[in-house]
């Protein structure tokens, strides 16, 4: 199973728009333009169509984490 597929996956399985998902990479400072985003979405012999890397997957998954759980707490407490 490609990045691309998994990234897809998630996509229809949370219901997000791409709008949500440049939002949740928002969150992680990862900028991506919309139709740079569609390039992952399309099929593969498409002229159009780019492999989505590791580094975007990575950012997707970590900003995903911090839109359904909220932002980390610090685990160290001051006293």
């Amino acid at each position: 199973m490609s990045n691309n597929d998994i990234i897809k996956k998630l996509r229809v399985a949370l219901q997000l728009k791409n709008t949500d998902i440049i939002e949740i990479l928002k969150l992680v400072d990862f900028k991506i333009t919309e139709s740079e985003l569609g390039a992952f979405f399309r099929k593969e012999d498409h002229p159009n169509y780019k492999p989505c890397g590791d580094q975007i997957l990575r950012n997707f998954l970590n900003g995903l984490v911090i839109h359904l759980r909220g932002p980390k707490e610090n685990s160290i407490k001051q006293e």
